[in-house]
């Protein structure tokens, strides 16, 4: 949900560290890189490619490597080009299946070397030994891991089963920002790091007051407008890992006393109007200047706590220093502090993104110089010149996350609970393979719904949820192309003229 000043203002700003890094680390070689100078050519197995993507990923990983490294060129591969994508003819073009696309990459005659991934990938090609294990090579050359931020590493371990098959120089964590005004103005205790969602609901019930466009909302599970009830019953129950089906997607899984519990208290927090509502945001009228601030909920001060990553805190600061010479905008004092969690799930609730996941292929020509970049991107010299730079992320070295802009606030929020594990390997496939079934999961909206509109119970809209799922999953069965319209009725997505309903 970036905004393109924001993806300028990372562009620009890596691009500057580049040059300062530059001069930091231009001896900061291997010894194997340095025993010889012959010509090499590192190849870097990405997710996606094209459009800005490499641009992205040369600015921000590569371009310091190459200056330091004059003998090696890297060469970008992606798995899938998602330019493809964005200018098919087809309006039901399907992407290619990502564990096929980057296995295709990690073989043949020329295999990539380096392979980065994301979570889901990365555990899928642990499990099928496609990668090389890093840990004789951390211990050879004693490569400093402790300083890692424990949520980036234990959750690599755990995937590993406790052993280390990558490492991810940056990470995009998120963490429970609070209006510090809303609460004194209250009278009421700020938040704490270590909460649990009741904990939390309950601050936010004492918060929350004012009618109409003027209501001050508790929480806020995503501070963008527009998060519906079904969104926010997502975020709630994701760190539980409830199931909407089982591991074949054959048959519904939402009919549970946990699922009950978490919609009754979803449902009955928006009726009471506690979590923040789309609805009651202002619209900008016409002719009337857009402001960033006009689709934030946190921002814009209509909600005291709202769940955020880290690039909130650029943007607070932004709004902070545009408030001196626009005296429209309204600033406040805030601070973060842990996300809530679940009784069921101690300590688990980090909302954590990582997306550069960076391992070796089991089959790179190439692997000294694999491990050399690898090595050269998550070490510490590397670290202390883009922690003064990552505007969107944090660097995963913990001795260099430091509060930015000079700010005061609670930096180690975003880093204190173990992340949410990864979905069930099998989920991904399931949706490759049978596109239709995420439209399960979304009808669900409509009896959500119906229990907001007092037509039904949250018993009852499991029950009605659990029989129209079936008929769906049933459906998919028939024919794994089926898809689904938004009440629930399939149609078969044509490759060219009309839809065919089912």
């Amino acid at each position: 949900m970036r905004n393109r000043f924001g993806k300028a203002y990372k562009i620009l700003a890596t691009s500057l560290a580049a040059i300062m890094l530059t001069g930091m680390i231009a001896g900061c070689t291997s010894d194997k890189a340095k025993d010889s100078n012959e010509p090499k050519v590192l190849r870097i197995g990405m997710l996606y490619g094209g459009g800005g993507n490499d641009q992205y990923f040369r600015q921000q990983f590569t371009e310091v490597y190459e200056y330091t490294h004059p003998n090696v060129t890297v060469e970008l591969v992606p798995a899938i080009n998602s330019d493809q994508m964005r200018y098919s003819e087809n309006q039901n073009y399907q992407p290619p299946d990502t564990l096929k696309s980057l296995k295709k990459v990690m073989t043949g005659s020329n295999p990539v070397d380096v392979i980065v991934s994301d979570t889901n990938s990365l555990k899928k090609l642990i499990d099928e030994n496609m990668l090389k294990q890093l840990d004789p090579m951390i211990q050879e050359d004693k490569f400093d891991t402790a300083d890692i931020v424990p949520s980036v590493i234990d959750g690599i371990k755990q995937m590993g089963n406790n052993n280390i098959y990558a490492l991810a120089p940056t990470f995009m964590p998120s963490a429970l920002f609070y209006n510090k005004k809303i609460f004194k103005d209250a009278g009421v205790e700020v938040p704490k790091d270590g909460m649990t969602y009741d904990e939390v609901f309950n601050l936010a019930r004492r918060v929350a007051k004012g009618q109409g466009k003027d209501r001050i909302y508790g929480f806020a599970f995503n501070r963008y407008n527009g998060a519906s009830a079904s969104d926010d019953l997502y975020r709630y129950i994701q760190p539980l890992q409830l199931r909407y089906f089982d591991e074949k997607g054959e048959k519904m899984t939402v009919n549970t006393p946990q699922w009950e519990k978490a919609i009754s208290t979803i449902v009955q927090l928006r009726k009471d109007k506690i979590l923040f509502e789309n609805t009651q945001m202002n619209n900008p009228q016409q002719n009337q200047v857009y402001s960033p601030v006009d689709n934030d909920v946190f921002m814009s001060g209509k909600t005291a706590m709202a769940i955020g990553d880290v690039g909130l805190v650029t943007e607070l600061s932004g709004m902070s220093e545009a408030a001196k010479t626009n005296k429209k905008l309204k600033t406040f004092d805030w601070d973060v502090v842990t996300i809530p969690t679940h009784p069921e799930k101690p300590g688990v609730g980090g909302d954590i993104y990582l997306g550069n996941y960076m391992s070796i292929n089991a089959s790179a020509p190439n692997p000294d110089t694999a491990w050399d970049f690898i090595k050269f991107v998550n070490g510490p010299d590397w670290a202390k010149i883009k922690a003064r730079s990552t505007s969107y992320e944090m660097v995963s070295r913990k001795s260099f996350i430091k509060p930015v802009s000079g700010l005061n606030y609670n930096v180690a929020a975003f880093y204190k609970l173990k992340p949410i594990p990864p979905v069930n390997s099998n989920d991904e496939k399931l949706q490759t393979e049978k596109p239709g079934i995420y439209g399960v999961t979304m009808v669900g909206q409509n009896f959500i719904q119906e229990v907001i509109d007092n037509k039904k119970t949250p018993k009852e809209a499991l029950q009605a949820w659990e029989k129209k799922g079936n008929e769906m999953l049933q459906e998919i069965k028939k024919n794994p192309k089926t898809q689904f319209q938004p009440d629930g009725t399939p149609y078969i997505p044509p490759t060219d003229g009309a839809a065919t309903k089912g």
